[in-house]
C-alpha cells in the first residue's frame, strides 16, 4: 500500500499518525485533504509548524511555553510572585488564565507521575519547583488533575516540600512565615444536577463547602 503512494504523501501520513489521537485512517484523510486545498493553505500550515519548532521556548522559571524566557507571566510585575500554581501541562495554564481570577505565577510539570507509562518524579519539573522555594513564595497551589496520576503527583510534591522544610531551618532562622500548601477545591460543575453527581465528587463538594454571607 505504501508503495502505491508518492513518497511525500506516505511520509506525511506517517508523521500525522504519530500525533496523539490520530490513527492511520484519520492521518490519511488529513493528508489527502491537504492535497486538495490550495497550495497557500498547505504552505501556511508548513510555516506555522516551522515557526512552532523555531520560535517557541520553555520559560526557565515556570517551564511554560513562551516566545522568550522569562515568559510574559513571570515577567509581569503586576503578578503576585509569592503565589505559585503548579499544573501538569501548558494547556492548564490557559484554562486557569481564562477565568481571570488568578494573578499569581505558575509552575508547569509537563506531565504527572504514572508508573504504568514509565513516568516517574525525575521525568517531571518537580526538582525545579523545589529549587524555587524560599524565594519569597508564601503559597503553593497544587492544581494537578483530579485523577489517580494527578493525586499521586500532588502527594509526592507535598511530601517533598514538607521534607525539604524539615531539613532546612533557614526559614525559621530568618523569621519567614511557613509555606502554605493548598489544592484546588473539587465539587459540582456549574449547571450540574446533584442527583447525577458521582459519590466522590459529591463527597468532596460537601467537604469543601464554604461559609455563606
Amino acid at each position: 500500500m505504501a508503495g502505491a503512494l508518492p513518497r511525500p504523501v506516505a511520509r506525511l501520513i506517517d508523521e500525522l499518525g504519530r500525533l496523539p489521537g490520530i490513527g492511520p485512517k484519520t492521518a490519511s484523510r488529513l493528508a489527502f485533504h491537504l492535497l486538495r486545498v490550495a497550495n497557500e493553505q498547505a504552505l501556511a500550515l508548513s510555516d506555522a509548524l516551522r515557526e512552532l519548532a523555531e520560535g517557541v521556548v520553555y520559560c526557565q522559571r515556570c517551564y511554560n511555553i513562551a516566545e522568550r524566557s522569562p515568559c510574559a507571566i513571570c515577567d509581569d510585575p503586576a503578578r503576585d510572585a509569592a503565589l505559585v500554581c503548579v499544573v501538569e501541562e501548558p494547556l492548564d495554564v490557559l484554562a486557569i488564565e481564562r477565568t481571570g481570577e488568578y494573578r499569581g505565577l505558575y509552575h508547569v510539570l509537563h506531565g504527572a507521575i504514572s508508573p504504568v507509562d514509565g513516568i516517574g518524579p525525575t521525568d517531571l519539573r518537580i526538582q525545579e519547583l523545589l529549587e524555587r522555594l524560599g524565594g519569597g513564595i508564601r503559597e503553593i497551589i497544587l492544581a494537578t488533575n483530579p485523577s489517580l496520576e494527578g493525586d499521586a503527583t500532588a502527594m509526592y510534591i507535598e511530601r517533598s516540600i514538607r521534607a525539604r522544610q524539615r531539613g532546612d531551618a533557614a526559614g525559621a532562622e530568618l523569621g519567614q512565615p511557613p509555606l502554605r500548601l493548598t489544592r484546588l477545591a473539587r465539587g459540582l460543575p456549574m449547571g450540574g444536577d446533584i442527583e447525577y453527581a458521582d459519590e466522590v465528587t459529591l463527597a468532596r463538594a460537601v467537604e469543601g463547602r464554604s461559609e455563606i454571607g
